[in-house]
């Protein structure tokens, strides 16, 4: 009984953190003034159209990617409604290709440098690999190797959540911003990968 509460709770939190920061780009779109991350940015970029396009398309298709990819985890929405369940995975996919591409892009322009860029690209490497394999299992009906790297897939996109828990943790324990941006480019995403390979490995599910 215990276990069950604490599984439905975890599942609560998981669902409104993922809708949260979902929503949370439109703070950007609808914002008067620069914010949040964009305070960090040189006035060269920020006159980018290129860069604008990109960062933009990241985080409005990142947003859609979180509100759309928690669902693919329930199993009533897939034994109730398989077409939505189908139909929420491909908005999910699209949403992963484009944000995906965009946030390799604004990465190698990442606040904090080289570290921060690397971190940043290889999250966006990941996220894509992953997904585009997850599609191609689910295209081949390899059911095992689909779930699976949805599970890895869904993991590199909750970095958006991760990150906004750990950078105003790790800049009030540091004291410093750049720094712990640095270090929180890899840590938003490296811990939920291990994480995923965890899930994976205790379902049981074969990739190969």
């Amino acid at each position: 009984m215990a276990k069950t509460v604490r599984n439905k709770v975890a599942w609560i939190v998981f669902v409104l953190l993922a809708i949260g920061i979902g929503l949370y780009p439109l703070i950007y779109l609808f914002a008067t003034d620069d914010f949040g991350l964009l305070l960090s940015k040189s006035k060269e970029l920020l006159a980018s159209d290129i860069w604008n396009l990109a960062f933009y398309g990241h985080i409005s298709f990142g947003g859609l990617a979180l509100l759309s990819g928690w669902s693919q985890f329930s199993k009533k929405l897939r034994a109730k409604h398989l077409n939505l369940h189908r139909t929420l995975g491909k908005i999910y996919v699209i949403s992963v290709l484009i944000s995906g591409l965009c946030g390799v892009y604004i990465g190698f322009f990442a606040t904090g440098g080289l570290v921060s860029s690397l971190g940043f690209i290889s999250l966006g490497l990941v996220w894509l690999f992953t997904t585009v394999v997850a599609y191609v299992g689910v295209k081949r009906k390899d059911m095992s190797l689909h779930q699976g790297m949805m599970i890895y897939s869904y993991a590199a996109c909750f970095a958006a959540v991760t990150l906004r828990i750990w950078l105003p943790l790790l800049t009030l324990v540091l004291g410093e911003f750049l720094t712990a941006y640095r270090i929180v480019a890899w840590l938003c995403w490296v811990p939920n990968i291990l994480f995923a390979y965890i899930w994976v490995r205790r379902k049981g599910i074969t990739l190969v």
